[in-house]
């Protein structure tokens, strides 16, 4: 479970901007690594990092079938399960287990970089709107 998220609201000044893109650091990767799953709040739309397999996933915090707080799911064999229904999401590309209604778990593109995750705000803004 998570605790309070870390709210990055406004590009630090250290966030790139590149293209269509702005990159803003989240969360120090080894707080993830110590935590495997820490919520953060970027641009005012709520997600997860998660350590998982050797990698940093980013997806929306709120279960797409159920509505449940993903954050206070577990991770076993590279899958997010729900604590609300026995369903899983496949963190490589956000599918819900078979024969659950509903779409996939929003996947949101992160970068490691300086010991920290960062994380691209306007792709997360396109895919929540």
């Amino acid at each position: 479970m998570c605790e309070r998220p870390i709210s990055v609201d406004k590009p630090a000044e250290t966030a790139s901007v590149v293209e269509d893109q702005q990159w803003m650091p989240v969360c120090g990767l080894s707080r993830l690594i110590s935590q495997n799953i820490v919520c953060v709040r970027v641009t005012g739309i709520d997600a997860i990092l998660i350590w998982s397999e050797g990698r940093v996933v980013a997806c929306e915090r709120i279960c797409p079938h159920e509505q449940a707080d993903l954050s206070r799911g577990h991770l076993a064999r590279g899958r997010l399960f729900c604590p609300r229904h026995a369903a899983s999401f496949d963190l490589r590309n956000g599918r819900m287990s078979y024969g659950w209604p509903g779409r996939s778990l929003r996947l949101f593109p992160v970068r490691i970089r300086d010991d920290q995750v960062w994380m691209d705000a306007n792709a997360i803004k396109a895919q929540v709107n």
